[in-house]
Formats: structure tokens, sequence, C-alpha cells
């Protein structure tokens, strides 16, 4: 495979799946991703964790996807940090960006996209997941791939890709942004 590349298993993911069901109030605090015009994730549920900045006062937009910042979230689910900068640890990673938990639904789908800027080009990026059922399918190009709970890959995001959950599961990934020497 050239699009995914699985760098763990048998992550232990349970401390911060039951923190997240026990807050599901931190789901869909920021919609930024999910609710504008013509988004690939307007059937997914965030928990940003660590997102770019966005100024008070004005239009809802990213102005800097280059520096990111912690977000309430990443204070309310502690279990995320040892996931996180145990990543960046085993990575020697230079620089931290987002980080964020997504939620596709069963029967849910992420329509064909390819991530731009900052997030795709300075950064790499990362799926520990935290749950995943046999149906749920990660495509780019003609790799496939289902990832399981407990998994962690890195991913190609700048080529387009897809997800579809064909399971009876929700599927959840904690998705981190690094950026290492390469």
């Amino acid at each position: 495979m050239r699009n995914f590349v699985k760098i763990a298993e048998g992550v232990d993911v349970v401390p911060l799946l039951v923190a997240v069901a026990r807050q599901p109030h931190l789901w869909n605090e920021n919609t930024l991703r999910t609710k504008h015009p013509g988004t690939a994730h307007a059937e997914v549920d965030d928990i940003l964790l660590r997102f770019n900045e966005i100024p008070e006062g004005r239009e809802k937009r990213v102005i800097n996807d280059t520096e990111c910042v912690n977000y309430p979230a990443l204070a309310a689910l502690p279990q995320a940090r040892p996931l996180i900068f145990g990543l960046m640890a085993k990575l020697e990673g230079e620089r931290l960006g987002r980080c964020m938990i997504t939620r596709l639904r069963p029967g849910g789908r992420i329509y064909p996209h390819k991530d731009m800027g900052a997030p795709a080009t300075y950064y790499e990026r990362f799926h520990v997941v935290l749950l995943s059922a046999p149906g749920c399918i990660f495509q780019t190009g003609e790799e496939q791939v289902h990832m399981r709970t407990g998994e962690v890959y890195w991913f190609d995001n700048t080529q387009e890709h897809q997800v579809f959950n064909n399971s009876a599961e929700d599927r959840v990934h904690l998705i981190i942004d690094i950026k290492t020497s390469k």
C-alpha cells in the first residue's frame, strides 16, 4: 500500500473511548469542518481537541492553518494526551498540528475529497482508531483498508479519499497531525 501505513496495533484506546462516551456534550461544539457548504464531512461529528485559532468577531474561517491551539475539549479529555504525545515522541515530531476525534455513524459516508493547505502539505496525518467494525472502509484510489480498533495508521491525505461506514457500529478515530523531519 502506498497511501496507508500501519505503524502500530494493540494500542489501548479504552480510556479515551470511555471518557468520550461519558461526555457526549463535547460532540459538535465547533462545526467548522462539518457545516460549511459543500463539505465532504457533512455526516461526521467532531470533537476538536487542537485546531486552528478562529478569531472572535470574524466570520468562522481559519486565518493561519499552520498554527494550532488547544481547545477546551483537550482539557476535558486528558486521556487523549498519552495517545497524542506518545505518537509525537515515537515519531520524533517537531510540531503538533490539528488533533480531533471524529465519529461517522453506521451507514454514514465521508465524501471524496483531498485535504489542502498546511494540514496536508506541512503536517503528516495519523489515525488512531478508537472504534471500528468490519464493513467500515477507508478508500484512496484503488486502495481500501479496514482500520481496526487499536491500530494506528499514517495516511497520505493529499490524495483523494473517502470513507464508507457499512457497519452497525460508529467509526471513531483520533486524527493527529504531526510535523516530522521526514
